[in-house]
């Protein structure tokens, strides 16, 4: 369906394939990994046409229509967001705006001489719409829609008002909406509740065409693909297996080619010590020729290319007392609507809850209060002894000096701290080498998430509160961020949507429902398999 053939790019100096070749057949559910700046973009708008190999070619089957989502949107405004998503359905989209036209002009008292002719169009235009499913399309619309999330008042709102997050949503809507014969989504779980997560999989499991998608979270990609591509070095590698396998064959595979290397070593430097022993011995001249000759054709196998994923490890925070932090009764409302009603929510040292609820439930107002950057209308938000608080949220990435570099940024915050040990830290969270001279206005989101980071858990807290911490990281950094927390002594109340992140480090739940706030021992597997669903929208 899509073949990619020996194709080589460059981008400036950097090389990103040579001579790779990949293909993505009629219903195929594809994951294409690699770090970060591997080339996946490329690599998509290599697929669309937006940009041509080098060498090689791109070839696509006659009449397969390709829907491509990425995370640049674009203008949107002026419309509904129904509007918006229909929009971009095909040649029915057109169909529509003309039907929309007429209405108005039939409202129009201006245009009374011409009625009969407008509504003579509008009856051609209407039947056309039906022909092409026109009705059913805007309620499978709105299903997408309320899929991802919206309420009744975004879809029917002006697309305008919404924010970036949002209008992701919508432009993703669009794709879904479109059914093509493939899919090409980057990065799709971004800025995605857990509720809109779990839809978007049902539906991607039951799409017919073939997908081929990026994403930072493990357990979506998990779910969902049966095959790998793997970008790394200018090479397309396929595997055939969900992410979990891709990751077991890679080590496997790592770890033969490590073997074979050495061994090949052990000959070559056997080899090398008898050309060196005997070179001088004129009795020894002909076995010496035939083993240089031998060496000269020698395929040399490579070691395997390591990818650098650095341990981050905690100081130890010093310890808190055991009453970390006490909310009383506490009320919380933004104009009309009210948030909390009395709530009372205690954590403990050494606790690390979850806090689970649908959009607008409260969970980060419950972070805000607990941080002290909200206040409670009524009752009290009382901080336990020897707390060391560390908040995180996304507004934090916005107060980063946009003229300081990731490493004047990290000198600021630790005065004391040696050089040494700074870049380290650096390196720990992805900056290497000359990154740390990069300025913070040029960071992208997921930088600036990991500078945040690196910044609050160097001198660690010993209570953590984190709003969605892993928005905007890589899977590297998202595993070495559980790796790190895993060990951390300190207590932890924290929101997330990825799945993984919340089964590894959570071992308390509290569940904001329209019914009541409902507190479970024992982690979020544990939740999972108590409430039967994996998240409160979407009771079974």
């Amino acid at each position: 369906m899509i073949r990619l053939e020996n194709i080589s790019k460059q981008n400036g100096n950097q090389i990103l394939f040579i001579e790779a070749s990949a293909t993505l057949q009629k219903g195929e559910k594809v994951g294409l990994v690699g770090p970060n700046g591997a080339g996946k973009t490329t690599l998509f708008r290599m697929i669309t046409g937006e940009e041509e190999p080098d060498e090689g070619r791109v070839s696509v089957d006659r009449g397969v229509t390709i829907g491509y989502f990425n995370q640049d949107v674009g203008e949107m405004t002026g419309r509904s967001a129904v509007a918006e998503v229909m929009n971009g359905a095909g040649p029915v989209s057109e169909v529509a705006a003309e039907l929309r036209e007429l209405e108005a002009a039939m409202a129009d008292p201006d245009q009374a001489d011409n009625m009969d002719a407008i509504i003579e169009r509008y009856g051609e235009v209407q039947g056309r719409f039906e022909e092409l499913g026109g009705y059913a399309l805007e309620g499978r619309a709105r299903e997408v829609l309320a899929g991802l999330s919206f309420s009744e008042a975004m879809v029917d709102g002006d697309v305008g008002a919404l924010s970036g997050g949002w209008k992701m949503r919508v432009a993703l809507a669009r794709i879904l909406l479109m059914r093509p014969d493939a899919m090409l989504l980057d990065e799709p779980s971004n800025h995605l509740d857990i509720e809109s997560l779990i839809w978007l999989e049902e539906f991607l499991k039951g799409y017919e065409g073939a997908l081929l998608m990026t994403s930072h979270d493990r357990e979506f990609m998990n779910r969902i693909v049966s095959k790998v591509v793997e970008i790394d070095g200018g090479t397309l590698t396929s595997y055939s297996g969900d992410y979990e396998f891709y990751e077991q064959q890679r080590a496997l595979n790592e770890k033969q080619q490590q073997a074979q290397f050495e061994r090949q070593q052990a000959m070559l430097a056997k080899e090398i010590k008898f050309i060196e022993r005997f070179k001088a011995r004129a009795s020894h001249a002909a076995q010496v020729q035939s083993r240089v000759k031998k060496l000269e054709k020698i395929d040399k196998i490579e070691p395997p290319r390591r990818r650098q994923s650095i341990a981050f490890e905690f100081q130890p925070a010093p310890r808190s007392g055991d009453d970390v932090v006490s909310l009383k009764d506490v009320h919380k409302a933004y104009g009309d609507r009210s948030i909390y009603e009395g709530l009372t929510f205690q954590v403990r040292r050494k606790e690390r809850w979850c806090v689970m609820g649908i959009n607008g439930a409260g969970k980060s107002t419950l972070l805000k209060l607990v941080a002290g950057t909200a206040e409670p209308d009524k009752g009290t938000v009382v901080q336990g002894g020897s707390v060391k608080m560390g908040y995180f949220a996304q507004h934090a990435m916005d107060l980063l000096d946009g003229d300081r570099s990731i490493f004047e940024t990290l000198e600021d915050a630790f005065p004391q701290a040696g050089q040494g040990s700074l870049r380290t830290l650096a390196g720990c969270f992805g900056f290497s080498g000359d990154d740390i001279e990069k300025k913070c206005r040029f960071l992208s989101g997921g930088e600036k998430a990991r500078l945040v980071m690196a910044k609050m858990l160097y001198d660690p807290p010993n209570f953590l509160v984190l709003d969605e911490p892993t928005n905007h990281l890589d899977l590297a950094t998202k595993e070495m961020l559980i790796a790190a927390l895993s060990q951390y002594e300190g207590s932890m109340l924290f929101v997330s949507h990825d799945r993984r992140f919340l089964a590894a480090l959570s071992n308390r739940v509290l569940e904001l429902t329209p019914d009541g706030i409902h507190q479970y021992g024992g982690g979020y597997t544990e939740y999972v398999a108590r409430t039967g669903h994996e998240a409160p929208g979407l009771h079974s």
